[in-house]
Formats: structure tokens, sequence, C-alpha cells
């Protein structure tokens, strides 16, 4: 969104944010003003590590908070991270280049509309039960360090919302995985993976249909997901699959991190 976001569109920002939230919960979440602060001492990731502003109009004390914000960091032996999507406004970015935080891990949230003939045609496959499997599946597409293993499961097992979890196998070798998180109308995948020596197959983009119908059948009608902007072989997968760009954002972390 270039230049100063109309209201709808920052309503329709705020959807997906609190959509996000909801189906890939933080450990602990505390509250400044309208800044939420997301921490998660089992699993490093930025979005479950990281002050999200939530309304550009909430500018007051902006130093102190920030500092009460590094706190809260330190108490978790991590760095102080914000993630600044188009509700951080433009003063607070301001503010933090100031403060030395440097720009890093652009990344696009997008959104497609599953009444998609490819959706509706896909192959029916039925989500994993065991949880187990699935994680240790995930891991390996990903090349995940094995100690992140109960962080990751700790963080599917508190998904509030409907979760399919999808595998997809060769002689009990993971290809490609994915979760979908069904949430009302609205259908979010995240850990999307498919193994390196498995790429360029189509496995990835077989998955993900088949996980979009899933949703699609309980009564979602949009998906979205977020993607890094420099991943670009991913970009052009969902293209593919109807995806358009809704907005994007960024995080701030001090240089010196």
């Amino acid at each position: 969104m270039a230049g100063r976001p109309h209201p709808t569109e920052l309503a329709v920002v705020r959807q997906f944010e609190a959509a996000g939230f909801r189906a890939w919960p933080a450990a602990a979440v505390h509250y400044d003003g309208t800044w939420v602060i997301r921490l998660t001492a089992g699993h490093p990731a930025k979005r479950l590590n990281s002050v999200n502003p939530l309304d550009p109009h909430d500018m007051k004390d902006l130093p102190d908070r920030i500092m009460r914000a590094e706190r809260r960091f330190e108490a978790y032996g991590r760095p102080l991270t914000f993630r600044l999507s188009p509700l951080a406004g433009s003063a607070l970015p301001r503010l933090l280049d100031a403060e030395g935080m440097a720009v890093f891990g652009e990344s696009l949230v997008m959104q497609a509309d599953l009444d998609h003939e490819a959706v509706q045609d896909a192959m029916d496959q039925i989500p994993l039960k065991d949880m187990g499997r699935f994680v240790s599946a995930s891991m390996a597409t990903h090349g995940t360090d094995p100690a992140l293993r109960p962080g990751l499961s700790e963080i599917i097992g508190a998904i509030q919302p409907e979760v399919g979890l999808f595998a997809l196998e060769e002689d009990e070798r993971p290809l490609a995985t994915a979760i979908c998180v069904h949430d009302g109308n609205l259908a979010g995948l995240f850990e999307v993976a498919t193994a390196a020596a498995e790429r360029g197959q189509g496995h990835g983009r077989r998955l993900l249909l088949s996980a979009l119908k899933w949703a699609r059948l309980r009564g979602a009608r949009r998906a979205w997901l977020q993607v890094e902007a420099d991943n670009f072989a991913a970009r052009r997968l969902y293209e593919t699959l109807g995806f358009s760009e809704v907005y994007r954002y960024h995080y701030r972390r001090r240089a010196d991190d």
C-alpha cells in the first residue's frame, strides 16, 4: 500500500493480522496500548517474538514504551524486534530509524478466492491426526534444528481454530508439508515446505490445493498466507494458485543484534 492507507484497507489488514495471531499463537502475549507484544521462549521465529503495533494513531510515550518492550525481550533472552505492518503508521518507523533499528525480513500477505476451479478439482486428502508424525515430517522438509521440536509442537497444539496438518509422503519419506488453519471464512496456510531434493515436481502445489479444498468444504471462502518478499519461487507458486498481494510488513531490530 503506497502512501497513507485508506481506512477500508486498514480494516482488511486488521482482519488478517488478527487471524494470524489466532492461527500462530505466541506462548506469552502482553499489551502496551495497541501494541501486541508476542514472546515465545521455545521457538525463535520472528513473528512469535515481536512487537506488533495495531493502530497508526497510537503514538503516545513512544520512547518509554520501546524501553519497556526491550526489557520484556531481554527477560526472554531475545533481541527487541518490531514487526511493522501498515497499522504501524509513519511516526513509529521514523523513531525506530533514529533508534538505529534496521529494516529486514520484508514479507507479503497474500490472499486468494477459494471459488477456484483448481481448488474444487483438487485431490481429497485427509489431514494427519498424529501431530508427532506431522512435526517430524515438517521438520524434515524444512531442515529444522531438532532442538526446536518441542517448541513447534507446543505452537501447533495451542492453535485454537480448526487445524489441518497435511503431509505428502512417499514410502514414509516426506515430500511436502503444510498447515491449514480454518477460521470462519478464512483459511490460513503456514509452515509450507517441500523437501529440497523434491522441489520443482509439483508436490507443493498438489498438497496446497488439497489443503485449500479441505478448508473450502468446511466453509472457508478466502485463503491467505505470508511469504518472504525474496522467496520468488514460492511467490510464483502462490500466484499460479490465484494468490495476490494484499499488503507488506517488515521487521526492525537494532543493527548490532
